[in-house]
């Protein structure tokens, strides 16, 4: 997933533009979520009323590539709780691990309030937060990163275990009857990206096997399961970490003519439609919109209370879930608002 020695950040429009991590300055990068009345919404229908605490910035930083729609969850998430607690929310991503480590150096010499940071590649963000820490600058973890969290001196974590939910789908596969399954990786060196193959090996009782893709091309996704497929017919599932690489691989089966099932990891609009389809088996829900929502309060309620969960020592889990046609009706209405 690693692009080029340039930081990537994505403002409030849809398009992602591109810039070198020196020239980033958060005045002018933010995503002033703050200010809407009571009787305000977000484009999510989520109530918006404003705090009247005073204003805070807080930096999300997360491994966001172009193009993986997951983030925008996460992220319209971040901006519903800044917009209810008065804070100035300031969004970069880059997949590169060094170019998320100049974001957050960046946001330390900006002294913003707090950071919300995703940790994929933990060792090397060490350093850097280090310095936020000496700085006195709140630091929370998302999404990535549960098992490192505590060493790196993170006041808190919200996300799923991985490892747990790689085993819930273990079993989940076991229960549809599979035998033999791919497991498709579409950036290496992810630590949680291993760790849900890792965890689905664990309990699966048929043959698993990784297949690394190059996730921020997605012809090239489809083409390397397809050629898979082909190669081997007796694939009967196909497991992927994110819903676009659900729905490519989806394509590829289709294409290929071939039994294979598809079942993934992640949600979104696109992927409850597949659910309910039957294009896609199901699903492991996350609840990004949670982490980036619980991510930016967590760091408002320890900056005007002292509060934080957890105690320092215990993550907030919020996932995994089950999504199938049993139960998609259910979400895929929150998920057309983008916020599931």
């Amino acid at each position: 997933m690693v692009r080029s020695s340039h930081a990537r950040f994505r403002r409030s429009t849809p398009a992602v533009a591109l810039a070198t991590a020196a020239a980033l300055a958060l005045a002018g990068c933010s995503s002033d979520s703050g200010g809407k009345k009571a009787d305000e919404k977000d484009d999510s229908g989520v109530s918006a009323g404003r705090a009247n605490t005073p204003r805070l910035t807080i930096a999300l930083i997360t491994h966001q590539a172009p193009g993986d729609t997951f983030w925008d969850i996460v992220r319209k998430g971040a901006e519903a709780a800044a917009a209810k607690d008065n804070v100035k929310l300031v969004y970069s991503a880059d997949p590169n691990a060094g170019n998320q480590a100049n974001f957050v150096q960046n946001a330390i010499d900006q002294k913003v309030d707090g950071i919300a940071v995703t940790l994929a590649k933990p060792g090397a963000l060490r350093s850097v937060l280090g310095k936020a820490k000496q700085a006195g600058i709140p630091v929370v973890g998302l999404n990535s990163g549960l098992a490192d969290w505590k060493k790196l001196g993170l006041l808190e974590f919200f996300g799923q275990d991985e490892s747990v939910a790689g085993e819930a789908f273990g079993r989940k596969l076991n229960d549809v009857g599979a035998k033999k399954a791919v497991c498709v990786i579409h950036e290496q060196g992810n630590v949680g990206l291993t760790q849900r193959c890792d965890g689905v090996r664990k309990t699966f009782e048929g043959s698993l096997e990784n297949l690394y893709v190059n996730g921020t091309d997605m012809p090239s996704v489809k083409s390397t399961v397809t050629a898979k497929l082909k190669q081997d017919g007796d694939i009967d599932h196909v497991v992927t970490l994110g819903a676009p690489f659900a729905m490519t691989s989806a394509q590829a089966v289709e294409e290929t003519g071939g039994k294979a099932k598809v079942a993934t990891f992640d949600l979104n609009k696109d992927l409850t439609g597949a659910i309910e389809k039957g294009t896609v088996e199901f699903a492991v829900d996350q609840q990004p919109y949670l982490q980036g929502y619980l991510a930016v309060d967590g760091l408002w309620l320890y900056k005007n209370n002292g509060n934080y969960t957890g105690g320092g020592e215990q993550p907030v889990l919020t996932g995994p879930a089950f999504v199938d046609k049993s139960n998609v009706a259910a979400v895929s209405a929150y998920a057309e608002k983008g916020t599931r």
